[in-house]
């Protein structure tokens, strides 16, 4: 082969070479990103119209659940519902046994007019079997209450004595809340 046909040659080879990237660079990878972002895309929009569809046929069982709760709540008016908590925790301690030694009810506002909670802070005391027995009633209770924090500690050297410090939200749902 003849030096200039070399030279020409790598000269069309390094050209196309070029114009192959240059292609690739401008055409082929932005193509090769929308495609992969459309996929993506499409995978999310396939997982929610899925999830869509399990809930609308979850829709009756959902809505019984909710009007459930919405019966379950407290009463608007503030000393009512703090009463209704006060003696739903006597009757706990006394089926369960445990001591409760102190509840502090505070109302909480979160800048919204359609429910209030009653967050109260218990304390109960006694073993094991009652204080499970204490929460297993808290928990089985129809009553709109939440346990944010459950807090167990003994108080002798040998664990039989244990005191519970619970964190309770009780839902009061409604537009003519009433607070004290």
């Amino acid at each position: 082969m003849k030096i200039e046909n070399r030279q020409q040659w790598l000269l069309v080879v390094t050209v196309a070479v070029g114009l192959l990237y240059a292609l690739d660079q401008s055409v082929l990878e932005p193509l090769a990103g929308w495609w992969k972002s459309r996929a993506k895309t499409v995978a999310a929009l396939r997982t929610q119209v899925h999830d869509g569809r399990l809930l609308v046929q979850r829709e009756a069982g959902l809505r019984s659940r909710w009007n459930g709760m919405r019966t379950n709540t407290l009463p608007a008016n503030a000393s009512l519902a703090e009463q209704q908590v006060l003696k739903a925790f006597d009757s706990w301690s006394r089926e369960s046994g445990a001591s409760v030694n102190g509840i502090t009810p505070q109302w909480n506002n979160d800048s919204s007019q359609d429910y209030l909670t009653l967050n109260c802070r218990v304390e109960a005391s006694g073993n094991l079997g009652t204080l499970s027995r204490f929460l297993y009633d808290i928990e089985k209770d129809p009553m709109a209450l939440k346990l944010e924090s459950v807090e167990l500690s003994t108080r002798d050297n040998t664990g039989q004595q244990l005191t519970l410090d619970l964190q309770i939200s009780g839902l009061v749902l409604g537009s003519q809340l009433q607070t004290q």
